[in-house]
């Protein structure tokens, strides 16, 4: 991003190098040495940055000594480079082949919020791993880079999925204690930690690592980070994969209604599966009465909860005694969007039927399954400071009215929350509705010109990121599209194969995947339906499996986020 011309001023940078501001402010930063040495293990965090309940297992721990580190000193502000800097912490595992290398690989997780300095770690047993330096990188704000943290606050939003309007308050009276907190945490750098700063920092760790251009992986908020990044530098980049777009035309509020949309597609696609089979579960014989019998239950748990025994091996996360109408709505939102668990959820849905008409304990089995279910949401927690900045670098509506309309709409037609700002949540005011700052700059402009042709990953049921997204982004940028049907899943190269396959010869080969090609997903379980020939529902083998187990098998290396199960 160019300087206002005219612009001169010295800057003494405090890494070797001086400069003028203009057209060469950003020299010193281009040029900068970097010292590389073995990434040191992280450290617990402090009480001050602890979640409220649960714990935080790092899923790497004890293979950082594979990566080696480095700290890349950025502009704080790009129009005004000697106003501050920040560190960013970046990750490198070398191309096994330095005869074949082709580069580097820059890869971002998402969020936005999300630290990526781990990333290296997941593709270096890959095709990849031959050719590419794999980079990662916190960005700035997150995890070993400058960090932006907000205040502590306490969440007085209520626990339920459907609160009723006098609830409400309590929702706006949240979002404005954290920017509060958020402004009195980080007020002096908030302005300067959006997406385009991000894009650039990403170009001065380009440069100083000495490349002419970059290749990049993004994931979720990770692609739309990867889209601005091509429109304001397209020279600097090569080849770039976007899997799980954000959709270019709902920054941001648009984006958080959508999640809930996105949600209740898996669950309506859930429930005409299970419709056609009645004659197994007995919850209905369409979609339209699975439903029903969904949101009965809902009203039955409302009033009485059914209550759980517990396993005796009791690893799980938090979990009350109880089975209520909260957790029948979160259960629907994650359980679903697995196709390969849909037989369990269906016959653990029956089973808490079965328990609340006959006021039952649930089995220790079926408890320890949902446990499972919702102690895994298989998308990385993002830094509260940087995710509620970040999302202000749009604007927000400011009438409290169209919050509440959308929150009465939503807990009817929403209510299924799947813990990434899905139902009422994400229809509430945010801290962003009482943003106390101004952006400096508008959101940048997406389009392609001057770099190569791209792909574009999307699945529909990505409970994160609509369908919707990835066929616009894939129109904005003239990018090729893979839809990946049936799936439910957010996050596919690297875990499904079809995705992999095409991806993998585009980065290394430069071979297009068709501009629109279709992966499929996971197969649904092979449960027959009622109108299923005689012979197929004989053939069909009893799963004596339990419930827990069968879930366990599914969610096993199912996350781009973990490493993959090592024996």
């Amino acid at each position: 991003m160019a300087l206002a011309s005219g612009v001169t001023v010295t800057l003494a940078l405090g890494f070797g190098v001086v400069a003028n501001a203009g057209e060469n402010a950003l020299a010193a930063f281009h040029t900068q040495e970097l010292q590389w040495q073995q990434c040191e293990e992280p450290q617990p965090l402090p009480p001050s940055e602890q979640p409220d309940r649960g714990v935080i297992v790092d899923p790497w721990k004890g293979q950082y000594k594979h990566m080696e580190c480095a700290t890349v000193l950025v502009p704080l502000n790009y129009e005004e480079p000697d106003e501050g800097r920040l560190h960013i912490e970046i990750s490198r595992i070398k191309a096994k082949d330095r005869t074949q290398r082709q580069g580097v690989l820059l890869l971002n997780p998402g969020g936005p919020g999300a630290g990526g300095l781990t990333m290296p770690l997941q593709t270096r047993e890959t095709e990849l791993a031959d050719s590419f330096d794999q980079i990662g990188f916190d960005p700035r704000g997150t995890g070993r880079s400058t960090a932006l943290l907000c205040e502590r606050v306490e969440d007085v939003r209520p626990s339920t999925t459907r609160p009723d309007d006098e609830q409400f308050a309590a929702y706006t009276s949240y979002a404005r204690a954290k920017e509060d907190a958020c402004e009195r945490g980080g007020g002096g750098i908030r302005p300067y930690i959006n997406t385009a700063n991000t894009a650039r920092d990403m170009d001065v760790i380009r440069a100083a690592l000495g490349e002419p251009k970059i290749n990049y992986v993004g994931y979720s908020y990770g692609t739309y980070l990867g889209a601005v990044y091509g429109s304001l530098f397209p020279e600097r980049l090569n080849r770039s994969v976007l899997d799980s777009s954000i959709h270019p035309d709902w920054m941001w509020r648009e984006q958080a209604l959508q999640q809930s949309v996105g949600v209740r597609f898996n669950v309506e696609q859930w429930a005409a599966w299970v419709g056609d089979r009645d004659d197994t579960y007995h919850l209905g014989a369409s979609q339209e009465e699975v439903l029903a019998t969904t949101e009965a239950l809902a009203a039955e748990l409302a009033e009485k909860s059914v209550e759980l025994e517990r396993p005796e091996d009791d690893w799980y996360l938090p979990w009350p005694d109880e089975f209520d109408r909260d957790r029948l709505d979160w259960l629907l939102a994650l359980a679903t969007q697995q196709r390969p668990m849909w037989d369990v959820t269906a016959e653990v849905i029956a089973e808490v039927r079965d328990a609340a008409e006959q006021d039952a304990t649930l089995s220790r089995d079926t408890t320890a399954a949902v446990s499972r279910v919702l102690a895994d949401d298989g998308i990385p927690k993002v830094d509260p400071g940087v995710y509620h900045t970040v999302t202000c670098e749009a604007d927000w509506p400011s009438e409290l009215a169209t919050y509440y309309d959308d929150m009465r709409r939503y807990r009817e037609r929403y209510p299924y929350r799947d813990g990434n700002g899905s139902g009422v949540i994400g229809a509430a005011p945010t801290n962003c509705t009482f943003r106390s700052f101004t952006p400096p700059e508008p959101l940048v402009t997406l389009e392609r010109d001057g770099y190569p042709t791209g792909v574009v990953i999307q699945g529909d049921g990505d409970p994160a990121t609509q369908y919707a997204g990835g066929p616009a982004m894939a129109d904005t940028l003239n990018h090729q599209l893979i839809s990946v049907r049936d799936s439910g899943a957010h996050g596919h190269f690297g875990i499904n194969a079809c995705v992999t396959e095409q991806v993998n010869d585009y980065l290394l080969h430069g071979v297009l995947p068709p501009s629109r090609s279709e992966c499929a997903a996971d197969p649904r379980p092979d449960v027959p339906a009622d109108d299923a020939p005689a012979a197929a529902r004989d053939s069909g083998e009893q799963d004596l499996q339990g419930k827990d187990a069968r879930v366990r098998d599914v969610l096993e290396n199912r996350s781009i986020w973990q490493p993959p199960a090592r024996s």
